[in-house]
Formats: structure tokens, sequence, C-alpha cells
């Protein structure tokens, strides 16, 4: 008898224990339309957000906030979210997002609430979400958007639909990001500009350290000019797939780049992995010490100082997909780890 209770409680507890390993990494995908956003959770623990509100509040869709698995926000909070010390630059920059700042001459970019003439710039206006998928390790949303020229309220240039395809392992997320843009009835081109396409803007702790004069957010909330910058806890450094590092990685082609960092007692690493089916492959990095980290296959000539124009055009119903891998992880990443990771993507 004693023999049976003994066995039982082994195989409780094996099933149990299995059960426990079997619901590690699961990520769900919560609907909040109310919220005009979709939570993504790992192990019911906040990882970031599908953030679509009204094109009156914010002119893209965007991924914010985003969150390590130790649960530590990587991106800014301004405008909204605010933190003390945070740079209150570039309204624009909210998360993690995708557009250009010339499409048929109108500027989806540097569009903010913050412009009062917004005539020139474009909108892109979340339209739907196809579908929800969570999982265990991985889960995928796909949604569709519009890009409209004259600030929303002019002509429909391209049609957007993107998947998002969310990993968890361990202390490691990984954001997948394949969007298709199609043009509509007329012809589109991306002017060859500075400004896009694929970026992140993350928290101040992560910038490279800088002694320029800037204004930020103090404690309460109140936007302060600050001549020199304390640089305590700023621990940010950008590394190339070529092993360019700091700064000097501006401009230059890679087929992966590192920011890596530390908040409080968490070693922190992002890295953004291009695609070889994407234009322009391997793309030039619009990647700026104040946390500004982007890549812009669009914009050879001011990379290259003159020497190429892209001015990359679609025909009428023409498409083109890109394609971007975000690894984040709580600790270090390897230059070996993130090549595997990149010929993995590739695949």
């Amino acid at each position: 008898m004693k023999k049976n209770v003994l066995l039982l409680c082994s195989l409780l507890f094996g099933y149990q224990f299995g059960m426990a390993q079997q619901k590690k990494d699961q990520i769900k995908l919560v609907v909040k339309e109310a919220e005009n956003k979709v939570d993504v959770l790992v192990d019911n623990k906040p990882f970031t957000s599908y953030f679509y509100p009204s094109d009156a509040i914010l002119k893209k869709p965007v991924l914010f906030p985003i969150l390590t698995s130790k649960g530590t926000t990587i991106t800014r909070g301004y405008p909204f979210a605010t933190r003390a010390g945070e740079r209150v630059d570039h309204p624009h920059h909210v998360g993690m997002w995708l557009n250009y700042e010339s499409v048929n001459g109108f500027d989806f970019w540097n569009n903010s609430t913050a412009i009062k003439d917004r005539s020139k710039y474009g909108t892109i206006k979340h339209t739907g979400i196809v579908e929800s998928k969570g999982g265990n390790g991985k889960a995928s949303l796909a949604v569709t958007a519009d890009w409209i020229d004259n600030d929303g309220k002019g002509n429909l240039l391209l049609k957007e639909k993107t998947i998002y395809v969310f990993h968890s392992k361990g202390d490691q997320r990984i954001i997948d990001r394949i969007t298709t843009l199609t043009a509509q009835d007329k012809e589109v081109v991306f002017k060859d500009v500075k400004d896009g396409f694929f970026a992140i803007r993350v928290a101040r702790e992560l910038e490279h350290p800088s002694d320029k004069p800037d204004v930020f957010v103090d404690a309460s909330g109140i936007e302060t000019k600050v001549d020199k910058l304390d640089n305590t806890g700023i621990t940010g450094n950008y590394r190339s797939s070529e092993g360019i590092e700091g700064e000097n990685v501006w401009s230059t082609r890679g087929k992966w780049t590192n920011l890596a960092g530390k908040i409080k007692d968490e070693d922190i690493s992002i890295a953004i992995i291009d695609h070889p089916k994407n234009v322009n492959y391997p793309t030039f990095w619009h990647a700026r010490g104040y946390g500004l980290f982007a890549a812009n296959p669009l914009g050879e000539k001011v990379f290259s100082k003159d020497k190429k124009e892209l001015n990359f055009t679609l025909a009428p119903k023409q498409s083109v997909t890109f394609r971007y891998r975000t690894v984040i992880t709580s600790g270090k990443a390897s230059d070996e780890t993130l090549n595997k990771l990149a010929a993995d993507f590739a695949k």
C-alpha cells in the first residue's frame, strides 16, 4: 500500500513538473479593441503590445512598450509613458515602427501631433486584425494598414499587410516583422532620403554617453533644459556584423547591428537583423547615439556620400516585402549567436 502511494505521488509530481515545463514560454495574444491594442504576453507577463490608437494621437501603428524576459522596458516612454531622465526630442519616435520620410513627396516618418501644418505629411492607418494566434514559444499576429497622404485625408498610396511572429525561449525574445507594401492606383516613389525605415527608440540607459546639451523630463514630469548631460548609468554601444562599433556604425552596411548596454543590474542586448531578400541588402544603419536605432535600405545617397542614389519605385499594383528580425536578450549576445540567428532567419 505504501509503495502504491509513493508511486502515485511520484507520478503526480512528474505530471505536474511536466505541465510546468510545458507551460513555460507560452505566448498569448489578447485583443483589446476598446483600448486599440493587442497585448503580447509570455507566461502571462507583458512582452509588448501592438498599439494602434487614432491618428489624432499617433500617426502610425507601433509595438509599444517592449520588455525583456525579466520585465525591463527597453523602449523610451515619451510621449505616452514618460519617465524621469528621458529626452523629449522627436515625439514621432515611439516604440518600434516601420515608415519612411518621402513617399511620393509625403513625409510619413516625421509626422506627429506636434506639427501644425501636416498637409505634406502622411499617415498610416490601422485597418484590421487578420489573424491572432498564440502558442508555445511562438505566436503570430497579422494586421493591415493604409498609407494615406495629406495627413490621412488624401490619396491611398499603399496597402500594407504585416505579420509579426513573436518567439520566446528562456532569456531571449524575438520579434520578426514581415511587411508587404502594395502600390495602389499610382506609381509610388520612395525618394532616397535619410529618415527611415525600420526602427526602435530605446530607453535612456541604452543610449551612448554624450556631453551635448538637451531637453529632458524631470521627476515631476516637467521638461527641463540640461546644459551638460549626466551620463550615470548610460551604457549603450553599437556593434555591427562587420565589427564596427559605437556611433561609427551610422551610415555603414551590415547584415545585423547589436546594441548592448545595461539597465540597473541587467545586461541587455538588442539586435536588428536584415534579410537577404530585402531591397538593397545588406542595409545601411541609421543608428544614432541618442537612442534611435534604425535600418534604412532605401536611403543610399546620404549614406554613400552621393556616390549612388536609389529612389526605389513601385509601379501601380506592384508589391514589395521587407523582413526584419529583432532579438532582445536579457544578457549578452555574441557575434556567433547573432550570426546563427541571422542564418536561421535567412532560411
